[in-house]
C-alpha cells in the first residue's frame, strides 16, 4: 500500500495560501536579512507557513505514548533547522526537504526517551550501531559474533565493543510492581522487598552528640540507662538486677537524664 504523501500546506499569516514563487521569495528574504530581528519575523512566516507538515508527520508517531502536541513541539525544532538549512539553489521542495529533519528529529527524541539512565549520544548510536553488525554477522556466520570480530567489523576497538553492548542494560527498566517471580502469581514485587523507613534514624543525630557524654557517665550510671531504654527494663526490675532500691535507680535515672539534657542543650 502506497504511503500518503506529506501536506504542502503554505499560508500565510493571514490564512491565504502562498504560491511557490512567494515562498521562495520568503526564503530569500529570510536569508538575506540585515538583522535578527527581520530574520525572526520571516522565520516566523515560514513557521506558519509549514506547521501543517510538522502535524502531519507528528501523528504518524502518536500511538507511541507522547502527546501528539508535545511531538509537535519536537517536530517544530526539525522545521526550524531545516529552515535554517535550505539552500534555495536546490530544485527541490522545501517540504521535501524538510520532512527527513523532522522525522529525524521526532525519531531521535523517542530513541533517547527509551533510555532509562542517561547515556550519552555517542553510546547510544554506537550501541545502535552494534546491535545492527551483531544482527548481520549473526546471520553471516550462523552464530553470535566475538567481540573481536564485531571491533574488526566496526573498526571500533575492543573496549569500546564491550562498553556499547554493556549500556544495553540502560535501555530497558522494569516496574518496580512487577513480580520478582514471573511464573509465581502470589510472587512479591520488587517494591515489597524495599524496607521500611527507619524512625530511629530521627534520633542518630542525638545519639551521636550524646555520645562522648555518655562516655563520661560511671558504669553503673551507663548500665541503668542500657537496661532502662536498650532492655527495657522497668525500675523495679533495673533495681533487682543492681541490688539496690527502685527509689535509688529512679533518683540516679533522673539525675542522669538531667545531665545530660542539659549537655544536649549546650
Amino acid at each position: 500500500m502506497q504511503a500518503r504523501p506529506a501536506p504542502d500546506r503554505r499560508l500565510a499569516d493571514d490564512g491565504t495560501e502562498l504560491s511557490r514563487e512567494q515562498i521562495r521569495a520568503v526564503f530569500q528574504a529570510y536569508q538575506d536579512a540585515p538583522n535578527e530581528e527581520e530574520r525572526a519575523d520571516h522565520r516566523k512566516t515560514l513557521v506558519s507557513q509549514y506547521l501543517g507538515l510538522v502535524e502531519f508527520l507528528a501523528r504518524r508517531f502518536r500511538n507511541r505514548g507522547e502527546p501528539t502536541e508535545d511531538l509537535v513541539q519536537v517536530g517544530s525544532i526539525g522545521l526550524l533547522k531545516a529552515i535554517d538549512r535550505f539552500d534555495l539553489e536546490r530544485e527541490v521542495e522545501f517540504s521535501t526537504y524538510a520532512t527527513p529533519t523532522v522525522v529525524g528529529e521526532l525519531k531521535r527524541h523517542f530513541r533517547d526517551k527509551g533510555w532509562a539512565v542517561r547515556v550519552p549520544r555517542r553510546l547510544q548510536e554506537l550501541h545502535l550501531e552494534l546491535s545492527k553488525t551483531v544482527s548481520e554477522l549473526s546471520q553471516e556466520l550462523g552464530r553470535s559474533p566475538t567481540v573481536p570480530e564485531l571491533a574488526e567489523h566496526t573498526r571500533h576497538s575492543e573496549e569500546n565493543v564491550l562498553e556499547g553492548l554493556e549500556i544495553a542494560q540502560a535501555y530497558n527498566f522494569t516496574s518496580l510492581d512487577v513480580p520478582v517471580d514471573q511464573d509465581d502469581a502470589g510472587s512479591v514485587s520488587f517494591a515489597d522487598q524495599f524496607g521500611a523507613e527507619d524512625d530511629q534514624l530521627r534520633v542518630l543525630e542525638y545519639r551521636t552528640a550524646l555520645a562522648p557524654e555518655m562516655a563520661k557517665l560511671p558504669h553503673r550510671e551507663r548500665t541503668i540507662l542500657y537496661l532502662r531504654f536498650f532492655r527495657g527494663l522497668t525500675q523495679s526490675e533495673i533495681a533487682q538486677h543492681l541490688g539496690i532500691s527502685q527509689m535509688h535507680v529512679s533518683r540516679l535515672l533522673n539525675r542522669t537524664l538531667g545531665q545530660l539534657r542539659e549537655a544536649l542543650e549546650e
